[in-house]
């Protein structure tokens, strides 16, 4: 529980959602609730504003939960708000306000207010008016929950709502205390976990975002029975159970030593990091498959450089797909990478190659791994093993040009896809250069399909630097059925 929140209200000082125990300064970033970010699961209601079919407000949907103690997934199903309403005190309607202060149904009630349940939602599937509608999206669909009802307990007006599933919620991968690196859970790779990205049964496009975040918590005290409550008041009888740099006496009249506790640490949020992406719909002949995502990570910089980050990989850089699979292989970049100044995003420091504050990939196959040459197109294999579903019509040629320029040709001749004058053999751009300096930044690529099974070793050629960083991965094709998640 916050330490700004009270049973009575809101505490006459530290009024609002923008304190918490390790923010009690009321520090904002963008448009972030800092109680919301440091306590979960949170008790307010992140949906609490009226249904606007063209901008469906979507709240925070909760995809995993990874702790040291799988003990506290029963505490994570009963709080996340995927499918559980939460309760927020709604204000007379000759109020200005859309919801007020009180944080009980109690003082709620007694100042005027409805005490009103709002249910978090995926999307609100506007085209099935009708119950019977809704119900034919609700047999077709495997993986949420799909309802037809109110979003708010104060409303009548019924929708067909989607609601995400419960969170994944497990074990986290060990790694070494504040090491934040590779797991020997996860077969040697970096701390990781798989999930499914969400699914939208109407078919829109959404744009999303997703936030990571890491929290830290100690069992020195009760974690979630102990609040402001609890802050130290001796004149009142009330104790803290932890203190600030304590000393402690170990052995009869010696002198006491002191422990180094700083308690801010205690039970807190790091690396509160947010990425945005879209969600496409699947075309026809994508149904019913599963989609690997391979993609990029990491940053411009060497290994000091990008810490706590890494340098360029290719995640997973290890995948074992069925041939009845398909995979999306596709990046961003940058070019405004900006790694200098005071340090203050991993250390200062633009080592790399190509032009300085830029990030670029590309695609290209090898013969092994522990090689640093890619092979030329001709004794290439992958390209014939593959074929795009989203633009067929592409050769392998077309693929394998594309793919090593990051997408600065559109194939070697129009397949369909771009203008005139895009293609290799019909280019009227300026030479590509050969460090990518000038190729698009983030490359969309292709959905491939596996014609055959195989396996393929490939590699980046601008960021493979010998020596000093290895951006290569492996794919392992197997027939249907035969495949070993790695």
């Amino acid at each position: 529980s916050p330490q700004s929140t009270g049973s009575s209200g809101i505490n006459a000082e530290y009024g609002g959602s923008e304190r918490t125990r390790q923010n009690n300064n009321g520090n904002r970033r963008g448009y972030e609730c800092p109680e919301e970010r440091d306590y979960y699961p949170y008790w307010q209601p992140t949906h609490q504003m009226d249904y606007v079919a063209n901008y469906q407000r979507t709240p925070w949907i909760d995809m995993a939960y990874l702790s040291g103690n799988e003990t506290d997934c029963e505490r994570v199903e009963q709080g996340t708000e995927n499918q559980n309403g939460k309760y927020r005190c709604v204000p007379p309607s000759e109020s200005s306000r859309t919801y007020d202060r009180w944080i009980t149904e109690e003082t709620c009630t007694e100042n005027g207010g409805s005490w009103v349940m709002f249910h978090s939602f995926l999307e609100v599937i506007e085209a099935a008016d009708t119950e019977a509608k809704c119900n034919n999206y609700k047999a077709a669909d495997k993986r949420n929950k799909i309802s037809w009802m109110a979003l708010r307990s104060d409303s009548t007006t019924k929708k067909c709502v989607v609601q995400a599933p419960p969170p994944k919620c497990g074990q986290a991968p060990w790694t070494r205390v504040n090491h934040l690196g590779n797991s020997i859970d996860t077969n040697g790779n970096a701390s990781r976990v798989e999930i499914d990205l969400p699914h939208f049964p109407s078919g829109a496009s959404k744009r999303c975002v997703m936030r990571l975040r890491y929290n830290i918590t100690t069992d020195e005290f009760d974690n979630y029975g102990t609040d402001h409550r609890h802050n130290d008041e001796p004149e009142n009888g009330v104790v803290s159970p932890v203190e600030q740099d304590p000393f402690i006496n170990v052995a009869g009249n010696a002198k006491p030593l002191r422990l180094a506790m700083n308690t801010n640490q205690y039970g807190r949020t790091f690396q509160d990091r947010s990425h945005a992406f879209i969600i496409l719909p699947r075309t026809s002949a994508m149904s019913g498959k599963i989609i690997n995502n391979l993609n990029v990570r990491g940053k411009r910089g060497n290994i000091v450089q990008t810490f706590p980050a890494v340098e360029y990989d290719f995640v997973p850089n290890k995948l074992t797909v069925d041939e009845d699979e398909l995979l999306h292989i596709q990046w961003t970049g940058s070019n405004t990478h900006n790694n200098g100044g005071n340090g203050g995003d991993g250390q200062t420091g633009d080592a790399g190659d190509g032009t300085g504050g830029t990030d670029r990939h590309n695609f290209l196959q090898m013969l092994q791994s522990d090689l640093n040459y890619p092979v030329p197109y001709e004794n290439s294999t992958f390209w014939d093993m593959v074929e795009s579903v989203n633009y067929p019509n592409a050769s392998p040629l077309d693929l394998a040009i594309e793919y090593a320029t990051s997408g600065y040709y559109c194939g070697y001749k129009s397949y369909g896809r771009c203008a005139e004058g895009s293609h290799a053999s019909d280019s009227n751009k300026a030479a590509l250069n050969q460090q990518l300096n000038n190729a698009p930044a983030s490359y969309f690529g292709h959905v491939l399909k596996f014609k055959s099974t195989g396996t393929c070793v490939y590699m980046c050629s601008r960021n493979n630097n010998f020596t000093n960083r290895s951006q290569k991965g492996t794919l392992w094709v197997k027939p249907s059925g035969k495949t070993q998640a790695q």
